[in-house]
């Protein structure tokens, strides 16, 4: 009898460990597949959705850049993954390719803009529209129709315009420059912070109240709140144009708010037939 229950005091510990490890199994491998990153997803699990109808791939683009003494170099690229999924799961029938890092930032040599400072990286023009058409023809063979050129900053609007058409231009399928998406951050967003009493000086045009307020609301960790201030201090000459000091993830959600609704309302409105489009211009 002794025996017996020796044995079963074995044997209950690696039953319950098998029986959770199975559980852990079945949660890592069903989580991935209801996510809207192509990268979760496994080669067949992509191509059932494709088959359902998520014909359309978001593609955000972000940068390497310095952004004063209080935001991480990775800004662009952690706001644009993470606005690109909200906009995904809005639509309903879109997914989310990885977001492409190398964006022109300046002259190399002699260093002009961000290249002045340690960190930033710079891909020549037509390298990065190379990368932008390559990734979207990628993605139209698999039965994509629809490609979204997600930007994250302002420099290379007009690099994603070009890409964009050469491939619409190939007839494969259709790629747009998703100009909405970075406007949202140069209107209405900079309206909001206006109605709220912050000057043009504060809110800024890199690193400063907006641009650090946005990334405090979808990526808190990339910011230090301790050297706001010291943001504040470095101005232009510290790669800071306006003022962070009083930048909070509460300001931030407006412009969040605003991109999400103009990227969703945009695109929905390029996913229209031609003859809804003709009918909604002429009530």
């Amino acid at each position: 009898m002794l025996h017996l229950q020796n044995t079963w005091r074995r044997k209950v510990p690696a039953l319950v460990s098998a029986a959770g490890l199975a559980m852990l199994s079945m949660t890592a491998t069903a989580a991935p597949a209801a996510s809207v990153f192509i990268e979760d997803l496994t080669s067949p699990e992509l191509q059932a959705r494709i088959a359902a109808g998520a014909t359309t791939v978001l593609v955000p683009i972000g940068g390497i850049e310095q952004s004063g003494p209080h935001i991480a170099l990775g800004k662009h690229n952690a706001r644009a993954r993470i606005l690109a999924g909200r906009i995904a799961a809005r639509l309903g029938n879109a997914v989310v390719a990885p977001v492409i890092a190398y964006v022109p930032e300046g002259a190399i040599q002699p260093p002009v803009g961000h290249m002045r400072f340690a960190g930033t990286i710079s891909v020549p023009d037509a390298a990065f529209e190379a990368i932008l058409e390559a990734s979207a023809r990628s993605l139209c063979q698999h039965g994509v129709r629809e490609v979204f050129f997600l930007g994250d900053h302002g420099g290379y609007q007009k690099n994603e315009v070009k890409a964009a058409a050469r491939v619409t231009a190939g007839g494969a399928c259709r790629a747009h420059a998703l100009l909405d998406y970075y406007q949202a951050t140069q209107a209405g967003y900079v309206a909001d912070l206006k109605r709220r009493h912050y000057t043009d000086a504060e809110i800024g045009l890199h690193a400063g109240l907006a641009d650090t307020s946005l990334s405090l609301a979808l990526d808190p960790a990339s910011v230090r709140p301790g050297l706001l201030a010291a943001g504040a201090r470095a101005g232009q000459a510290g790669g800071v144009r306006g003022d962070p000091t009083r930048a909070t993830a509460e300001l931030g959600q407006l412009g969040v708010a605003r991109i999400v609704d103009a990227s969703v309302d945009a695109i929905r409105a390029a996913l229209q037939p031609s003859s809804a489009k003709n009918s909604s211009s002429h009530p």
